[in-house]
């Protein structure tokens, strides 16, 4: 780099737009760099409803109220419809989809850690509560099953602690949403709490939901109705007792195929839940945000479900649900794929600089310099000549 530099090659500026991170974008002699393209499709990023039907399509379902949506394929990809699929809202709880895709893979299940009180300082009021105590032991899947079923911000904070704390668990969750090219997803907080700045997208939310399915143990949590939870320690007996939690996901167990996913409401954020269901070979992905009323965010669902079912091979897709860009082997194994007491794997180390990621960082460094050596290979010959 010194050595393009002192010949005039690249200029201060153009050496620290390589090396800082940032949006990738081609340099060009003349005028400001073109557009960035939307990830998952021009279309995507119109506003409105974005839908291609076929000849037979069945029309789609009348009066949502949601401020975003989006129906896809979750094998093939293919977005089916969307309406204002990038809008940048509030995600309230849903974002704790991309918390576990980004966590649930690095600890055993059946670990188990004793709870500190300064794990369970600092959570924001009224948040949701699974109710773990301090100075109590608790089982890595009981923790997961407070993430999933009750929505407990108290089992996310003790899990992040796990994790080394809540800023390098917050800076992990935006790594893992730029490996996903979830780039509308902006992280505060790991349990999805209001917070200024704190943002994601129907799209990104789509994106998480598909990402962790293909965990195992993801998948098992997010399906489960029901489970004991441990309590208190009974002081008379020394016995420890449990009680019952139930999953807030109000179409698990109704809506006939539903796998899951992950439902999130806060007076801010309003209703905003990410479906997933399985009918005739085929599973779609549902993201419904900012309904008028709590139970219409479940009504609308079911009813987008019904559509997308419905509709399959007779609309043309309107875009495509972006790739991992983290290569396969480089993903941390599910802790279903380990054997019980397995030291957890390390997090993966960020993947991506600025958005073009690593590779891309690579290719930009390695076409400046390919470039600098063709330009001094030409000023040799003019010099000879």
């Amino acid at each position: 780099m010194q050595l393009l530099r002192r010949f005039g090659l690249l200029p201060t500026a153009a050496v620290i737009g390589l090396l800082a991170p940032g949006p990738a974008v081609a340099l060009t002699a003349d005028g400001p760099p073109p557009a960035r393209p939307v990830i998952g499709g021009a279309r995507l990023a119109a506003s409105g409803v974005q839908v291609a039907p076929r000849p037979g399509a069945p029309a789609l379902p009348a009066d949502l109220t949601g401020k975003s949506w989006v129906v896809a394929d979750a094998d093939s990809g293919e977005v089916l419809a969307s309406f204002n699929a990038h809008a940048q809202l509030p995600p309230a709880s849903t974002l704790k989809m991309l918390f576990a895709d980004t966590v649930l893979p690095k600890f055993d299940r059946a670990a188990v850690h004793r709870v500190a009180p300064a794990e369970l300082a600092g959570m924001g009021p009224g948040s949701s509560l699974v109710g773990i105590k301090e100075d109590l032991e608790y089982r890595v899947e009981d923790l997961w099953r407070g993430v999933f079923l009750a929505s407990g911000n108290d089992a996310v904070r003790v899990l992040a602690h796990m994790n080394g704390g809540i800023e390098r668990t917050v800076a992990e969750m935006q790594d893992r949403a730029r490996s996903l090219q979830a780039d509308d997803t902006r992280v505060v907080t790991p349990d999805g709490y209001d917070e200024d700045g704190q943002l994601s997208s129907a799209y990104d939310l789509t994106l998480f939901a598909r990402a962790g399915l293909r965990n195992p143990d993801f998948r098992a949590y997010c399906a489960t109705r029901s489970a004991q939870f441990p309590g208190a320690v009974d002081k008379a007996t020394g016995q420890r007792g449990s009680f019952g939690i139930a999953n807030t996901d109000r179409l698990l167990g109704r809506y006939p195929g539903l796998i899951g996913v992950k439902n999130g409401y806060t007076t801010n954020a309003g209703a905003t839940f990410t479906g997933a269901a399985e009918r005739g070979g085929r599973t779609l992905l549902v993201t419904v945000m900012h309904t008028e009323t709590n139970p219409k965010v479940y009504d609308e669902t079911a009813a987008l479900l019904d559509w997308g079912f419905a509709a399959a091979g007779k609309v043309a897709p309107v875009g495509t649900l972006a790739e991992d860009l983290a290569p396969p082997a480089d993903r941390p194994a599910a802790a279903a794929d380990r054997p019980a007491g397995a030291a957890p794997q390390a997090a993966p180390a960020a993947l991506t600089v600025g958005d073009g990621g690593a590779l891309g960082w690579a290719t930009a460094l390695l076409g400046a310099v390919a470039a600098g050596l063709a330009l001094l290979r030409a000023r040799a010959v003019r010099r000879r000549r």
